[in-house]
């Protein structure tokens, strides 16, 4: 299959994930104001989306608090600059499983709660975007398992159908990009769809090139994709999404450095994107340009209680 790059890119920021990197930055965000101005100055930046988890803003640990979720929306759509919000629905799939010889019971970290219990940030919160991880896989710790059943990802795709929020889908490997478009097969979720594709993330897909475009190409041509990598590859990473045809994505949750020796902030790792995108030739498109492309309205700031 020969290459088509993109000549119109949009940048996904993603600000602070659900990693124990809260204690190996200062930068890493944590409060809610935090995640926000971080995020904010993404955007002003040229991120045009804007990914965000939530912490405990003392421990810096990853939470699924309602009200964290609530100030960190409203605070993204009352600043002076616009960005597509995208809320991670990944949380509470998390399976710790005891030593090999006693798996069960599960261990501490386990989070499973149910597709309601899931949601309900995203139902409180009604962002542009929620990301739909399609499938289960080990991860690099481990006893450490992400939990997502065909059942449960049918449920919880059918919820964000129902409540008008785009799902990216985040594919880690092959399987789940197949998944994904069994989800639009049976129609729980619309097509064309998004499609994150995730590398280099232990145990999934490996971030040579190889597998990166057997995953593109796994990608019916009419969907939106983008794809990041982790660490040192998230740059070269910049450079192939945009070369194979799709968009990018960068941030503190997949990459902590902007230089060896230098902790980067979000907004300097958008900044490095957009140059690299703009030296090959292509356009780095806002949110509104966004919103056109995937079929998104804009929401208003929630009204306050």
């Amino acid at each position: 299959m020969p290459l088509e790059m993109s000549k119109e890119v949009f940048i996904t920021c993603a600000v602070t994930g659900s990693g124990g990197t809260q204690d190996r930055s200062p930068h890493v965000p944590r409060s809610p104001k935090q995640i926000a101005d971080s995020a904010i100055a993404a955007a002003k930046s040229g991120a045009a989306v804007v990914h965000c988890h939530v912490r405990d803003p003392e421990t810096g640990a990853p939470s699924r608090d309602l009200g964290l979720y609530r100030e960190v929306t409203d605070r993204i759509r009352d600043a002076d600059v616009d960005a597509v919000l995208n809320l991670t629905a990944g949380m509470g799939g998390d399976m710790v499983f005891g030593d090999v010889e006693n798996p069960l019971p599960v261990a501490a970290g386990t989070d499973m709660v149910g597709a309601t219990e899931r949601m309900a940030h995203i139902v409180e919160c009604l962002p542009e975007i929620c990301t739909l991880d399609c499938g289960t896989m080990n991860f690099a710790e481990a006893d450490y398992v992400m939990t997502n059943t065909p059942g449960m990802l049918r449920a919880m795709g059918q919820m964000m159908t129902d409540l008008g929020v785009k799902p990216e889908i985040e594919a880690f490997d092959t399987g789940h990009l197949w998944f994904a478009k069994q989800l639009v097969a049976e129609g729980i979720l619309a097509s064309p769809a998004m499609v994150q594709l995730c590398m280099g993330v232990p145990w999934g897909a490996p971030t040579d090139l190889n597998t990166f475009m057997a995953m593109v190409n796994n990608v019916p041509s009419d969907w939106t994709w983008s794809a990041f990598a982790l660490g040192r590859e998230e740059m070269p990473y910049v450079a192939a999404s945009v070369l194979a045809g799709g968009n990018v994505r960068v941030g503190l949750e997949d990459n902590l450095w902007l230089d060896k020796g230098v902790l980067a902030e979000n907004y300097q790792l958008v900044d490095r994107a957009v140059t690299i995108i703009e030296n090959m030739g292509a356009k780095v498109i806002g949110p509104d340009e966004v919103r056109a492309k995937l079929g998104l309205t804009k929401r208003a700031p929630v009204a306050k209680q």
